[in-house]
């Protein structure tokens, strides 16, 4: 169930992810920019499109149980098609790859996943989660 904050919470998100990354980038540190250049190139369209790609970046991350990281490949996810009932399977490979930890990184998620289907904007670009 979403509430009325649902917007906040994803303007928040966003808003915090652009800003540092943009800082972050700022620095004349070449690993870093590496890096986030490395993560770029990986999400893009290969022998795996782009869908396959977030869902895989969404398992490993309900595993890693980066609420963040989470968060983003919900919203990439959506973006690249795909749908609630793929995104409860992936959901539930995470889950069972992760264990019972990861539950309430889950309920997160999908309150998440509620927000973007209610209308609130997605984050935008591929940087580093």
């Amino acid at each position: 169930m979403t509430t009325g904050g649902g917007d906040d919470r994803i303007r928040e998100f966003t808003g915090f992810r652009e800003r540092m990354n943009e800082r972050i980038l700022a620095e004349p540190n070449q690993v870093v920019r590496r890096f986030f250049a490395l993560d770029t190139q990986a999400y893009q369209a290969g022998v795996l499109d782009v869908a396959t790609k977030e869902l895989l970046g969404l398992v490993a991350s309900l595993v890693l149980r980066c609420d963040d990281c989470i968060s983003y490949h919900v919203a990439r996810c959506r973006e690249a098609g795909v749908g609630r009932d793929a995104m409860f399977e992936a959901f539930s490979i995470g889950l069972v790859v992760g264990g019972s930890i990861v539950i309430p990184h889950l309920r997160r998620a999908v309150d998440f996943l509620d927000r973007l289907e209610s209308g609130a904007p997605a984050p935008a670009e591929h940087l580093h989660d």
